[in-house]
């Protein structure tokens, strides 16, 4: 499986030279507004270490890492989900996504145009969170009207699914977002078919300028402030310096740049793996042949619903699973000295895959 994310929020606010610094592809990206009317499609490694340190032990033809499927959507507006700007077709793009990355604008730039006229981070959280709101509560409105039409007709789960929706109603009706909701996972049931924007998980991103790529500014200060109660991670990314980083060939003068601007890694790195956590994923790894690879998972899935992740052949004749501890096999250095040290396991279809689990599957079709 892949991750997709979105990558959202208001136009002119580093949308697109964030999705140039994660994904393979670049898109043109441009200081008016509305200059795109699509979505910028690309595909971005998971930064993971531990891949390349079980190739130094074990070499392959090829490291293949776990992938995240980007999607940049143009820049919402006020109005948006009525047709402004954009329009709203671009919303029916955020709700074929996983997880939403929410980047806030939080430079000055006197070259580059606020559409609001003025930088605040927060007043552009709420603008675009709203226009989502408005979407989701004619989706909702619009499910009661039929929900309502069954009730009439005697259907017995019709009241109960009434009584669900009318409280996402008002819900958004408060600037409410559906994530947040206090509903078992059995009535929220209900709304599973509407996919609606505002449950997706989400991780915000403040865009700074290099000088406060460390520290932040007084724009990220009142944005973090204002968003402390809703569990929410917030990362600060100097987009346009994480540009000029990707734009380097050579890993070493990547080190070389970050080590000057203080850093330890590339952001965008850590903004991959807070999207991992967002949705409880984790990586197993297959090593040796032509491919060392890293697989992606939801955490707590057994031995034979991640085999079918290799493919489903691996799934449906699957026999057992041959386990391997990444810390141990790191130590060890090789798979006979990991069974000499009693560190290599036979496992069955429930064996619950842990993160960094090395697995050989043993399958007959």
């Amino acid at each position: 499986m892949s991750l997709k994310c979105g990558i959202i929020g208001l136009t002119n606010i580093g949308k697109t030279t964030l999705f140039n610094c994660m994904s393979k592809t670049r898109a043109q990206s441009s200081n008016f507004a509305f200059s795109t009317n699509k979505s910028n499609m690309g595909m971005c490694d998971v930064p993971d270490t531990r891949l390349f340190e079980l190739d130094k032990l074990i070499k392959a033809e090829k490291v293949v890492p776990a992938l995240v499927e980007l999607v940049d959507i143009p820049g919402l507006a006020k109005g948006a989900s009525q047709g402004e700007g954009i329009g709203n077709s671009f919303l029916a793009d955020i709700r074929q996504t996983d997880a939403l990355i929410h980047v806030l604008r939080c430079f000055d730039d006197e070259n580059l145009a606020h559409i609001e006229g003025s930088i605040n981070p927060v007043r552009d959280k709420e603008i675009v969170e709203l226009e989502l709101q408005i979407k989701d509560l004619d989706q909702v409105e619009k499910k009661m009207q039929r929900v309502e039409r069954a009730a009439k007709t005697g259907d017995k789960d019709a009241k109960k699914m009434i009584e669900v929706l009318q409280q996402y109603i008002d819900l958004f009706e408060n600037f409410g977002n559906a994530r947040n909701i206090d509903l078992s996972e059995d009535d929220k049931k209900c709304v599973a078919d509407l996919m609606l924007l505002t449950d997706k998980p989400v991780v915000y991103v403040c865009n700074v300028d290099a000088d406060s790529a460390i520290n932040g500014n007084a724009y990220t200060e009142k944005f973090i402030e204002s968003v402390k109660n809703e569990n929410a991670e917030v990362l600060i990314i100097a987009g346009q310096m994480e540009a000029e980083i990707a734009e380097l060939e050579s890993m070493e003068d990547r080190e070389v740049f970050l080590q000057d601007m203080g850093l330890t890694e590339p952001g965008v790195n850590k903004l991959i793996r807070s999207s991992y956590r967002l949705l409880n994923l984790i990586a197993f790894f297959t090593i040796g042949g032509k491919e060392n690879r890293a697989w992606t998972i939801h955490k707590g899935v057994n031995a034979q619903v991640a085999a079918g992740t290799i493919h489903s052949d691996l799934e449906r004749g699957f026999i057992r699973a041959e386990v391997i501890k990444y810390s141990d096999f790191i130590q060890y250095k090789t798979e006979a000295a990991c069974r000499d040290a009693g560190k290599y396991r036979l496992e069955g279809k429930q064996y619950i895959v842990e993160d960094g689990d090395i697995l050989h599957i043993r399958f007959n079709v």
